[in-house]
């Protein structure tokens, strides 16, 4: 009796499956990358400017965060809601010209920082961040 085998392994491995799970990922990765770039700080780098400032030293608002994370305008200690409101007062007085420099304490917390500069980004205020204090 000749009876023959055909218990051949196949070596072939198909691609289009793989290639479904790559575009699938590719698509997933930009779409979420997309949405990560809307909550990040609008921050105007130093670089050459086409219009001087208006702004004199004397005109800048000072705001200077401790270690312990309290703020301080102009030396004077404030809680956050009043300098919320000193922000507001700043805006409607100087308009456009007005401008407030962050002095964070080197470890101060960047939560801090950040709330200083989202509220000055939120009601159009010109903003100097100096290097963190020691």
């Amino acid at each position: 009796m000749g009876f023959k085998k055909k218990s051949k392994v196949s070596a072939e491995f198909s691609m289009s499956s793989l290639t479904d799970i790559i575009f699938l990922l590719l698509i997933f990765f930009m779409l979420t990358s997309s949405l990560v770039t809307p909550n990040a700080l609008n921050l105007k780098l130093p670089g050459k400017n086409s219009k001087p400032s208006t702004s004199k030293p004397s005109d800048i608002s000072s705001i200077s965060i401790s270690k312990k994370g309290t703020f301080f305008l102009d030396g004077a200690r404030i809680d956050y809601a009043k300098l919320k409101s000193k922000m507001r007062n700043l805006k409607k007085a100087k308009g456009k010209d007005a401008t407030v420099k962050v002095s964070p304490n080197a470890k101060s917390s960047n939560d801090k920082v950040v709330a200083v500069l989202d509220l000055a980004y939120q009601y159009g205020i010109k903003t100097v961040l100096e290097d963190p204090k020691k």
